[in-house]
């Protein structure tokens, strides 16, 4: 149909959305008094544009649409378009959610994701899902994105037209958060785009109980997409016909062009932020032209009946069989437990292939990895200054020499070449922030990228390290809903430096920490966060190991600080063939990148698994230990120097190289290898106050309960910032936790209440 083309018939179903999200709204606001529900009201032609656009996707053969939207009208347009039960709404609202839809804590029901299955007039369908979110507003603009690209990644969608992304916003939140912005800029990148998105903004003039000469400073709201030359159309929420119009040469436009694009439908809100909520207080004169006013449903149906394309009896008959929808929804509800399907949104193999269960590999799979990445192209100009790193790769594995770089390429390499695909990104990911990845070599004379692990995957497996836009938390957001889309590939995102994932807070709080347990959305996105006390001053020190730990129940994620490159191969391999999808953080390290000790041998990678515990791996009498540290990540290689310095072999050295979900029975064991009366302390490079002591020692502290010894604590003093900012200051920190290490003075506890007065300077690092 062209875009104006109104049929009688096609009038009629446009003005049974609008009546059927009016009745809605009317049936939960009298059935459910005073609860909130952040309602439509105002704005309902959206779903007769969300039911336009389905039909168009539908008629065009495409696969499937997946939509973000905030809370605003999210029960009408999961209920009219993606086809949720209204017994299934009803029921979360007597405070009845499904059994099944979760295995955690689950979610308020205006946050809760949903698929389903839309039929055009023309008998096409195309699925449809709504991912959950948070009430973070436009924080789940990128994770829908991710899904999008992944799942057309999978199907092929080499075109980009079969999976198409639909964002909603509001107007304020469009104008004023800084993830819109940081997702547009997303949109035509090459590691990024996902053939243009659908922007629909209900605008309804009005930001909680801001306006819009208070919540902007652009004429419209829509202005910041102007960065990406995208068409924004502007039109009237009380013009069913003129919104769907706009809306038709939209999807048209994202098809042929594949480009961003925005409707910016001017409408208002007939209640106020909620429905416990009365806007009178702070736009008086606003609301009493709203309740002035006449709902669109009442409007559309009026022109309708002076067009004669539709009669009061019609229309009557209309309402009858709406109404007689919500009283059998209802009615169903009360029937409670309920079974509903709950689909996952990420992307089902129609028929999936063997999953390897072992992290180890034969020495012959590893070769070929190497081989394929020393063996460059034909007249490929590889930079001078790299023949060493590639030439020194060849030899490693006899050597010995495997460093950290290399056994992550190992582990990429055996997962593609096993049909896993592999995703890595970030901001300069490709060299490496410490120019030791090298994943990606340029031609020196023609600048062309040759990525040797390419050569490896087995299809329909992937290997993909894209260089990201200067973000992170739009970006991290692609990655986890890049995880969530496509479950067989490791997806992962690197922090240029490990605090760079402040900018990203809200994703891991919001999204990874908690998709399982509030959505049923499990993720196994990996966060690579370079960290180690170094000198390099108070914002290149700490990727936050207390943050992550705090964020830890429930067996959510991994939180590991590993110590060997074998160790790095084997847990991310885990995170693919281990059976459970949970997050990884990683704590990277940085002076271990090039560091003599930290390597592996061949049989690391081809022998064993993953070990959450490493025990002591020298020749140290066991019975003769006095005492034990334990430790994690990069101070290992501290102590195990002074040891050897000052030959203290009396001094037993754990590493825990993972520190969540906690390996109680593994840790226990090894301390149980030393006397009772041997102290057990805590040593870690971070202040008092961050790293893994408040979280740890909790989990530590019972291990030792039946000899009553108190674990004790080497570390920094508490800080309120995360390292110093002189180099000279930090090589007398050091110095000072290395020597209460080997201190021949008992230490003392930590007594369990909060230091509020800074410590002297020249006061060890011994509490």
């Amino acid at each position: 149909a062209s875009a104006a083309s109104f049929t009688p018939e096609r009038k009629l179903r446009i003005l049974e959305r609008v009546l059927a999200a009016d009745r809605f709204e009317n049936f939960l606001g009298t059935r459910f008094l005073g609860q909130k529900r952040f309602s439509l009201e105002g704005a309902e032609t959206a779903i007769a544009i969300l039911d336009a656009l389905l039909d168009r996707a539908a008629d065009g053969d495409a696969h499937e649409v997946v939509m973000g939207m905030a809370h605003r009208g999210r029960l009408a347009i999961l209920t009219h378009t993606v086809g949720k039960p209204f017994s299934q709404v009803f029921s979360e609202f007597e405070g009845h959610p499904d059994p099944d839809s979760t295995q955690g804590s689950g979610d308020v029901k205006y946050h809760l994701g949903a698929t389903g299955v839309h039929r055009a007039p023309s008998g096409r369908e195309v699925m449809i899902s709504m991912a959950p979110n948070p009430s973070h507003l436009e924080a789940v603009n990128p994770v829908v994105e991710g899904i999008v690209r992944a799942k057309q990644t999978r199907l092929g969608d080499t075109e980009r037209r079969r999976l198409v992304p639909v964002l909603l916003h509001g107007d304020a939140a469009f104008a004023g958060q800084g993830i819109v912005q940081e997702t547009l800029q997303l949109s035509q990148l090459y590691g990024y785009r996902t053939g243009g998105t659908i922007h629909l903004v209900i605008n309804n003039q009005i930001g909680f109980t801001t306006t819009p000469d208070a919540s902007r400073s652009s004429v419209y709201c829509t202005d910041i997409a102007r960065m990406v030359q995208a068409p924004i159309f502007h039109v009237n929420g009380d013009d069913p016909e003129a919104c769907i119009r706009a809306l038709e040469v939209a999807f048209d436009f994202r098809q042929q062009f594949k480009k961003d694009v925005v409707i910016d439908m001017i409408c208002y809100r007939r209640h106020g932020h909620n429905e416990t909520d009365d806007p009178s207080y702070t736009q008086p004169q606003m609301y009493r032209k709203i309740n002035e006013r006449k709902p669109v449903a009442v409007l559309y149906a009026d022109r309708l009946i002076r067009e004669s394309a539709v009669t009061p009896e019609q229309l009557e008959r209309l309402r009858k069989k709406v109404t007689l929808r919500l009283e059998e929804g209802f009615d169903e509800a009360k029937q409670f437990p309920v079974k509903f399907e709950v689909q996952e949104l990420g992307w089902v193999e129609p028929a999936a292939g063997s999953v390897p269960s072992r992290t180890a590999v034969d020495r012959a799979t590893l070769d070929k990895v190497v081989d394929t990445l020393t063996n460059l192209p034909d007249g490929f100009h590889l930079h001078p200054k790299l023949k060493g790193f590639v030439d020194g790769r060849k030899m490693a594995l006899d050597a010995g020499t495997v460093d950290w770089a290399l056994g992550e390429a190992l582990a990429f390499g055996t997962l593609v070449g096993e049909g896993i695909s592999v995703r890595l990104s970030g901001q300069d990911s490709g060299r490496g922030t410490f120019s030791h990845r090298h994943l990606a070599l340029i031609d020196t004379e023609t600048g062309d990228r040759f990525r040797p692990l390419k050569l490896l995957a087995a299809p329909p497996a992937t290997f993909g390290v894209y260089d990201s836009s200067l973000s992170e938390y739009a970006v991290m957001g692609f990655e986890f809903g890049y995880s969530v889309g496509d479950p067989r590939t490791l997806v992962l995102w690197e922090g240029q430096f490990g605090d760079f994932v402040n900018g990203a807070q809200i994703m891991i709080d919001q999204f990874i920490s908690v998709s399982q347990q509030k959505w049923g959305q499990p993720s196994s996105l990996v966060l690579l966060l370079p960290h180690g006390y170094e000198g390099q001053g108070p914002e290149h020190s700490s990727a936050r190991i207390e943050r992550f730990l705090t964020l830890c129940a429930e067996d959510n994620m991994y939180v590991c600080n590993v110590t060997t490159p074998a160790q790095y191969f084997h847990m991310l391999r885990r995170q693919m063939v281990g059976g459970t999808r949970k997050p990884l953080i990683v704590f990277t390290p940085k002076s271990l990148l090039r560091a003599k000790r930290a390597v592996s041998h061949a049989d690391d990678f081809t022998q064993g698994t993953f070990r959450e515990v490493i025990g002591e791996t020298s020749a140290v009498a066991a019975d003769r230990v006095t005492r034990v540290l334990i430790c994690s990540g990069k101070v290992y290689y501290d102590l195990l120097a002074a040891r050897e310095e000052r030959k203290a072999n009396h001094l037993a050295i754990i590493r825990l190289e993972q520190m969540y979900p906690f390996p109680e029975k593994e840790l226990r064991d090894h301390i149980l290898r030393y006397p009772d009366a041997a102290d057990v302390v805590w040593v870690q490079e971070e202040p008092l106050n961050m790293g893994g002591w408040r979280v740890l020692s909790d989990f530590i502290q019972p291990l030792l309960e039946s000899t009553r010894r108190m674990i004790r604590y080497i570390g920094r003093p508490e800080s309120a910032s995360p390292a110093t900012g002189s180099y000279k200051t930090h090589a007398k920190e050091q110095a000072d936790i290395l020597d209460a290490a080997f201190s021949a003075d008992r230490i003392a506890p930590v007594k369990k209440v909060r230091v509020v007065k800074r410590r002297a300077k020249s006061e060890k690092a011994l509490q």
